[in-house]
């Protein structure tokens, strides 16, 4: 090879994209006044499409390969430039290389909540959010709507059109779905593949672009509405609420032994809990129910005092058997304390006293 030889391949240009992004979808090579030289080398690599741009029209479309250009593989560019013989270093040309590889792990989801009808919770908002894939099928069709003449233009430049064509299509299902918001975690798959489908729809002859796969990878409900059936999954759980209120009692009973503040909180508590229990009939009630004291009482526990209570949860802990005849009580308009069975309100709540013991034969 002489030396002229060698100097005239040295000025042969190589036109080509090495890709070392994972979200751009079209890019263009940079070229001095887009001027490209008569055997330049054009290589396209897989997952790659290279598009000749001529005067604002689409001219020709490489697939991946490695080419020579000349008239004979331009034939659209010869056309529009009006090449009857071949033409002469250098043409200009703009060369816009687009990925038709998938990219993946782009994300969605609802910025705001979205109003569905549950036919078991009735009107409730939801949140959802997943991932998805993107590819270019139609180079042609992306660079008229949406590249125009950008240097670079990755998957976040259609990001937010796409999330808004994804959750405003995701609103339609579910919608139409009827599925209650419990059961639609068991129906993630089946929601997935609808959504892809009819997104599919809607940007595939405007834009070029497919989207391969679309997954779903929450439906939450409110926070408040979320706690509310943790608690109702609780109460199941528990089962039988009047024994399990009825155990909480005695163990606020028991824990106040040791004569701290604590101690009288817990028996505020058990107290409270007790006055619930006897609301909603979860102890039976004495044949012949006392009448209800008047006012707010006061108990004594380890030489404490502790209250005020009303008075129904004040004979509901003397029902449980957590206030005996010997504690201690006050209330407005006695003079000192006194046991509890010594005090007309609540003598009767007792029943009838005990027999003494019989005497030894």
């Amino acid at each position: 090879m002489g030396l002229f030889d060698k100097l005239r391949n040295e000025l042969i240009d190589i036109i080509e994209w090495i890709d070392d992004s994972q979200h751009t979808l079209v890019w263009r090579f940079p070229r001095y006044q887009n001027e490209i030289k008569n055997g330049a080398q054009l290589i396209v690599r897989p997952g790659q499409k290279a598009i000749f741009v001529h005067r604002g029209e689409i001219a020709d479309v490489f697939e991946p390969g490695h080419y020579e250009l000349k008239t004979d593989n331009l034939p659209l560019l010869s056309t529009l430039a009006g090449w009857k013989y071949g033409f002469n270093s250098p043409f200009r040309a703009e060369v816009y290389f687009v990925s038709t590889k998938q990219l993946t792990d782009l994300k969605w989801g609802t910025p705001n909540p979205v109003m569905m009808r549950d036919p078991e919770f009735g009107p409730i908002r939801i949140r959802a959010f997943g991932t998805y894939s993107l590819r270019a099928t139609s180079p042609a069709a992306l660079l008229k709507e949406l590249v125009g003449t950008d240097q670079n233009f990755g998957a976040d430049a259609v990001a937010e059109l796409l999330r808004s064509i994804i959750v405003s299509t995701l609103s339609e299902l579910l919608s139409k779905s009827n599925i209650p918001a419990l059961d639609l975690a068991s129906h993630y798959s089946q929601h997935a593949d609808a959504l892809r489908r009819a997104v599919q729809e809607k940007i595939d002859d405007e834009y070029g672009l497919e989207i391969p796969q679309l997954v779903i990878v929450n439906i939450s409900l409110p926070e408040s509405v979320e706690k509310a059936l943790d608690t109702r999954t609780s109460m199941g759980v528990i089962g039988d609420l009047g024994r399990f209120q009825q155990y909480q009692l005695g163990q606020a009973m028991t824990s106040g032994s040791g004569g701290s503040a604590a101690e009288g909180v817990g028996l505020g508590l058990g107290m409270a809990m007790a006055g619930r229990m006897m609301q909603a009939g979860a102890f039976s009630s004495p044949a012949a129910s006392p009448p209800t004291p008047p006012s707010l009482w006061h108990i004594a526990v380890n030489g404490q005092s502790q209250g005020p209570f009303p008075a129904e949860q004040l004979l509901s802990a003397i029902t449980a058997g957590q206030v005996t005849r010997s504690t201690l009580v006050w209330t407005a308009g006695m003079t000192n304390w006194a046991a509890a069975e010594q005090v007309p309100q609540l003598a009767a709540a007792f029943g009838p006293p005990a027999p003494p013991p019989v005497p030894g034969m």
